[in-house]
């Protein structure tokens, strides 16, 4: 039997690799029509959003705009949101690597059991914490601050960033260490400049996770910013489900589309670690 052309085998590559584009577009396009949908809905007025009847061609109308511009302070509620997320990872961070280089490198009695424990912190209840926390700053005055919302943030996160980037460290080989501690590194010297850089796509990935997942909190941000002065865009979600103008949906749908897009485009801009670090790690325990 006659071996396949080149040609053949070209045009049989070619075939293959547009089904393969045409599947992850088809796939890709069903992942952004929601986001679009939520797009358009911004930008209608509220009578069209209420109507039983479906509207073809939507009216375009700034009216969502211009209650939140006039109505609702969300440039306060974005810089809140952006303090309260980034000092919150910034933190973890500071904390979670030392911590996850301890687990990962030392030996000492309970080192797994520490690491089991640590993480097991992530999955308690919210609702179990949530009273005594509320007192406790309380009685330190942070309550309805920035500040309050940017330590509660960091210390629910800061068990799985841990548990995160120790998995990371765990596959850099040893030897990396060893050559360096010949050369008279300290374990501070070598984990500034070996460690973190061999691990920086962990750390990346952890740090967007503890970005989602901060700003999809909303039981604690609810329990500590009891005014206006420290509510971030998940609450300021909530203050458009109710009231006596009801659900206003266009102000919902920019509101989420504001909070979204920020993170949409840092995963963008980071996607090459990103993508390194969701593989990295992911065999270790």
């Amino acid at each position: 039997m006659a071996a396949p052309s080149r040609k053949a085998m070209r045009k049989s590559r070619g075939e293959s690799l547009v089904l393969r584009y045409a599947v992850l577009g088809s796939w890709a396009l069903a992942c952004l029509l929601p986001i679009l949908w939520f797009g358009t809905i911004a930008f209608r007025p509220r009578t069209e959003i209420i109507t039983p009847q479906p509207i073809y061609w939507p009216t375009f109308s700034l009216d969502a705009w211009r209650l939140l511009v006039s109505d609702w302070p969300i440039a306060q509620y974005l810089r809140n949101s952006v303090l309260a997320v980034g000092g919150s990872v910034v933190i973890d961070l500071v904390l979670a690597i030392p911590a996850a280089y301890a687990l990962a490198r030392y030996d000492f009695r309970g080192r797994e059991d520490i690491g089991f424990y640590i993480l097991s912190t992530r999955m308690m209840a919210p609702a179990i914490v949530a009273v005594p926390i509320f007192f406790l700053f309380r009685t330190m005055g942070l309550l309805d601050s920035v500040w309050a919302l940017m330590l509660i943030y960091a210390a629910i996160n800061l068990s799985l960033v841990t548990w995160i980037i120790r998995s990371y460290m765990l596959d850099i080989p040893k030897e990396l260490e060893d050559a360096a501690r010949t050369d008279g590194a300290s374990d501070l010297r070598i984990l500034w400049a070996i460690i973190i850089p061999a691990c920086l796509p962990g750390i990346i990935t952890a740090a967007v996770i503890a970005t989602i997942f901060a700003i999809n909190e909303f039981l604690f941000t609810l329990l500590i910013a009891s005014t206006a002065r420290a509510y971030t865009m998940s609450v300021a979600l909530a203050n458009f489900t109710g009231g006596s103008d009801g659900v206003i949906y266009n102000a919902i749908a920019l509101v989420s589309f504001i909070a979204f897009v920020p993170v949409l485009i840092l995963v963008i801009l980071i996607q090459k670690h990103l993508s390194r670090g969701l593989t990295m790690g992911a065999v270790k325990g």
